[in-house]
């Protein structure tokens, strides 16, 4: 059965681009957008339980640092949004409730802003949260079609940002109207970008997961860390489907990806050394722990964190700190006083 084709738009760009930023929301909102059968594979992970933890529950220590940066807690808003009005609140929203607990966030993709300058304060961020850890975000696609050092240099420093994720989608650019879809020499392209710019760079997934062949593929070209971004929450192929038919037209296909789990132990074998953070259905505190345990430096979360930035810095506020409350609890009853002795038992806890 073929596809059916949505009618083009004759709206003006700004519009176009405001609209298909709103719709991606509306459909993130949507439960037809997570991932139907394949899972985190957190749940497989075993934790351990201390009867007698011999710790104290307030002085179990979570801060970290990632990229040169200091993080009260492991913790980096996810990439998300940009480019619409509503966008800037959800960001000015989600920024302040980082600065206000002391962690990281990571902006959504910024080539609308490259392209349309006049959307930047979508992305302007750092009135409201001006000590965090602030990542910029462009696509790697974008890398083979004409972007280079320029374009990075330009997308981190006209928001103030620290570090740029460059970010790999191409289940999502498939099922995109007009996506980018010619990814050859694409690794290649990356290796000689990546050592010109004069921040830390990191490489990520957007929801599928990033695999062992695609990182050894980027081996040496100076990733500063890998976000894995695994299966098992939001399918932005889904997304696009919810998008562009209104509804999920190729489940099956939508379902491909490498679960967040096993990402995490094939990056680690993969690249041993690098940082990395895990992202991809992150739910819990406890989704948390476990990532850790399996050698991610910090984990990010988007999507629980939506709703709440519509509503206001407080309901993120508050959704984030249950959520590091809970990573707390878990390291206690582990028996485990900080997130560095958690790391130490990755491989004990993989391997049981």
């Amino acid at each position: 059965m073929s596809l059916p084709r949505v009618q083009p738009d004759n709206t003006s760009a700004k519009s176009c681009i405001e609209t298909r930023k709103l719709r991606h929301l509306d459909a993130c909102l949507r439960p037809e957008s997570q991932y139907a059968g394949v899972q985190t594979g957190f749940a497989r992970v075993p934790w351990p339980y201390r009867a007698l933890p011999e710790l104290d529950l307030a002085a179990v220590d979570l801060t970290t640092t990632f990229l040169g940066r200091s993080l009260r807690a492991p913790v980096l808003i996810g990439a998300m949004t940009g480019g619409a009005e509503r966008a800037a609140l959800i960001n000015r929203h989600l920024a302040a409730a980082a600065q206000r607990l002391g962690l990281g966030m990571m902006l959504g993709s910024q080539r609308v802003m490259l392209e349309q300058p006049e959307v930047r304060t979508s992305f302007a961020v750092r009135e409201v949260a001006p000590d965090i850890l602030l990542i910029g975000n462009l696509g790697a696609a974008q890398f083979g079609l004409g972007y280079g050092p320029v374009e990075a240099i330009r997308a981190v420093e006209e928001v103030g940002a620290d570090a740029l994720a460059i970010h790999i989608n191409p289940l999502q650019e498939a099922m995109q109207p007009g996506g980018d879809t010619n990814w050859r020499g694409l690794a290649a392209r990356l290796a000689e970008v990546v050592p010109a710019l004069p921040f830390p760079a990191l490489l990520k997934e957007v929801g599928h997961g990033l695999d062992a062949a695609s990182l050894r593929a980027v081996e040496g070209a100076g990733f500063a860390a890998f976000d894995v971004a695994g299966a098992g929450g939001t399918s932005w192929a889904r997304v696009e489907q919810l998008v562009r038919y209104g509804e999920v037209m190729t489940p099956d296909l939508c379902e491909v990806g490498l679960p967040t789990a096993e990402a995490l132990v094939q990056a680690r074998r993969a690249a041993p050394g690098v940082p990395l953070v895990a992202s991809g259905g992150i739910r819990t505190g406890l989704d948390a722990a476990r990532a850790l345990a399996l050698g991610a430096q910090a984990v990010a979360v988007a999507r629980p964190l939506l709703e709440p930035a519509l509503d206001g810095i407080e309901a993120v506020e508050a959704w984030l700190t249950r959520f590091v409350e809970e990573l707390r609890v878990a390291l206690f009853v582990g028996g485990f006083g900080n997130v560095e002795a958690v790391r130490g038992a990755g491989r004990l806890l993989a391997q049981s």
